[in-house]
């Protein structure tokens, strides 16, 4: 089956392995996954809820296998894949691994929470996760909670499509909210770092004074 087969049918287990893929470091977006099945969901084709659990479950799985890797080959090997062709096929380099291991070690274990829900690190978060040997039950609890936030979004926005646009402008639609969905995250994100970091600056100073 191919993959226009596969987002043609999408089921519950079409989805958890599409998500499964989408979590490692093969470049597949969630986008073109989730969306669509909450959209076929809103049709009655499908519970939207099992959609968000299944899609979350892949999602771990994924994330536990770029999380396997980096645990027992190390850094050598990640950053020798990264160097590869076949790194640059799956859309990998150094420089975004790299990234990954910075955003990691700046946020600490929180940080398989939060950067699920980022563009490029969400797909890398979990290789510093394994670099840095994170105990696996916290990996998975955070990595579990941020990528059920993330698809929630995602199947709130397949959902509410339905109801706008007919299937044939879907995936238009999909791409244009995706991209103000990211820009808000982001956003948001900056918001929040911007605040603890004005909270510790503030904190310190009293400690000074």
């Amino acid at each position: 089956m191919n993959l226009s087969s596969l987002l043609g049918n999408l089921n519950y287990g079409t989805i958890l392995f599409l998500m499964l893929i989408e979590s490692t470091v093969i470049p597949f977006p969630s986008e073109v996954v989730v969306a669509p099945a909450a959209y076929h969901a809103a049709a009655g084709y499908q519970n939207v809820f099992l959609v968000v659990l299944f899609a979350t479950i892949g999602a771990d799985l994924g994330a536990a296998i770029n999380y396997a890797a980096a645990y027992y080959f190390g850094r050598p090997l990640i950053y020798k894949f990264a160097r590869s062709r076949w790194g640059k096929m799956c859309l990998i380099n150094e420089e975004k691994v790299e990234r990954s291991e910075k955003y990691f070690s700046d946020h600490g274990v929180i940080a398989t929470l939060t950067g699920r829900l980022l563009p490029v690190i969400r797909q890398l978060i979990s290789v510093p996760a394994g670099l840095a040997k994170m105990h696996f039950g916290k990996f998975i609890l955070y990595t579990t909670i941020g990528a059920g936030v993330w698809n929630t979004i995602l199947a709130a926005m397949g959902w509410y499509l339905h109801s706008i646009v007919p299937e044939t402008q879907l995936q238009s639609k999909i791409d244009e909210y995706s991209e103000y969905i990211k820009i808000i995250i982001i956003g948001l994100f900056l918001i929040v770092v911007a605040f603890f970091a004005v909270k510790a600056i503030i904190k310190k100073q009293k400690k000074a004074v």
